[in-house]
């Protein structure tokens, strides 16, 4: 690749795999062991390089070299750890509106890290998952005007890509009602900063071709497609057209359901983030509704929502699972309820598990007290339709149709839903050690 393509992608092992260049070799030596069958996984999803073709082709060698260079590793030491966790299901986590406003700039100059924005818990969480998705609520950039008749603009300067790596995110999504805040300029700026940075992102583009490209992300030898769209733009002229950047809009799900039908056909999981009905209601629009089990019937195998701003309930169609909004994650001075979403794929069933948090002063933190977490679940299962969250401290099985999770030693979740239908299988979360 040469020196430009080593240091792009050790950016990227860096953000997706803490590997730092710059440390002391025998800590270096030690992330290696424990992060290098990871590593060759992902690298062999970005460049689309199994194992079985490094050995020739005309990127091989210079992947090859810098594999063994840099990373210690040999191509059969990578395969032997890519095959050994076939078995082992995508963890996949997603989380709602991430803005970067200034309770959240200040907590996080306060404590000069991460750890000011969000705590162990929940980064623990993101740490061990394969794939991390949020929606992006602004724009990065330095250039644009506000647009005129709008409560609310948003707008960061790129240099504050740094905080979403260090988040560990994978992929956003730019389909919602404030991409555009400052214009084309903005989003294309947008863009560009993500890319830079080695985050995927979907619904928005330089054109409606790029709009509605999806993100597709080989994990443990499965293929996930990502695609974004929004029901929710301020104005006509922020639709994407063939020559003009803008997002992909399902207020007529056409093309929508179109390029879901087209992904299925490539992937072996299609997962659709659409922004969608009334800010600060907790309970969906019908055309919500409507539009989901539209996806679902389309191809898409979980749907996830966003911006009321709030949380609303969980729905199952066709055993598939609508996440109607995950509300905000990471946002302003206070979030009373938030929640990561933690998906489990093993190629046959999505296990869901919802990790409960609230959020004071740009700080975000998991709920620890049981009380608390016991009112999260009756209170989420309240909002749900058919669809049930319960807990089992004694880490034993309850009725079918139901998730269990054994109390406070599972890091995916102390609940989780499925649908109460009779005849339904019974579901778990994984045992992970807190």
């Amino acid at each position: 690749y040469g020196a430009a393509g080593a240091d792009d992608l050790w950016s990227r092992l860096e953000r997706r795999f803490g590997l730092d260049y710059h440390q002391a070799r025998a800590e270096l030596d030690r992330q290696i062991a424990e992060g290098a069958g990871k590593a060759y996984r992902y690298l062999q999803a970005l460049y689309g390089m199994p194992a079985a073709i490094l050995a020739s082709g005309p990127r091989a060698d210079g992947l090859r070299r810098f594999l063994e260079q840099e990373l210690g590793m040999e191509e059969t030491e990578a395969s032997e750890e890519d095959s050994a966790s076939g078995d082992e299901p995508v963890r996949m986590v997603f989380a709602g509106d991430i803005l970067l406003s200034d309770h959240v700039l200040n907590a996080y100059e306060k404590s000069g890290s991460l750890s000011g924005v969000l705590d162990p818990g929940f980064q623990s969480v993101i740490h061990e998952s394969d794939i991390f998705m949020a929606n992006q609520e602004f724009p990065f950039s330095n250039r644009g005007t506000a647009a005129e008749d709008k409560q609310f603009t948003f707008r960061l300067p790129p240099e504050r890509v740094r905080i979403f790596r260090e988040l560990g995110l994978d992929l956003v999504t730019l389909a919602n009602n404030h991409a555009l805040d400052f214009g084309m300029d903005a989003l294309l700026d947008t863009c560009d900063t993500l890319d830079q940075a080695g985050i995927y992102h979907v619904g928005a583009g330089r054109n409606l071709e790029e709009a509605c490209e999806p993100v597709i992300i080989t994990e443990k030898g499965e293929s996930i497609g990502f695609l974004g769209a929004s029901r929710v733009i301020p104005v006509g002229s922020w639709n994407a057209s063939a020559s003009k950047p803008g997002m992909l809009t399902t207020y007529d799900p056409s093309l929508l359901l179109e390029q879901i039908d087209h992904l299925k056909e490539t992937c072996d999981y299609v997962v659709v983030y659409v922004h969608w009905g009334i800010e600060k209601k907790d309970r969906p629009e019908e055309y919500q509704r409507s539009l989901g089990k539209q996806y679902i019937d389309a191809g898409a195998d979980l749907v996830i929502g966003s911006h009321p701003h709030v949380l609303q309930g969980i729905e199952y169609y066709k055993g598939k699972p609508i996440v109607y909004s995950l509300g905000n994650f990471i946002f302003g001075s206070s979030i009373p309820k938030t929640a990561l979403l933690a998906a489990e794929w093993d190629g046959e069933t999505t296990r869901l598990s919802l990790i409960p948090g609230t959020s004071s002063a740009g700080y975000t933190r998991m709920l620890t007290d049981e009380k608390g977490k016991a009112e999260f679940y009756d209170y989420m299962t309240g909002l749900s339709f058919g669809a049930t969250g319960k807990r089992n401290t004694s880490g034993g099985a309850i009725a079918a149709g139901s998730v269990t999770a054994a109390g406070r030693t599972v890091t995916w979740g102390q609940a989780a839903f499925a649908p109460s239908l009779p005849g339904s299988p019974l579901l778990k979360t994984a045992g992970k050690g807190v």
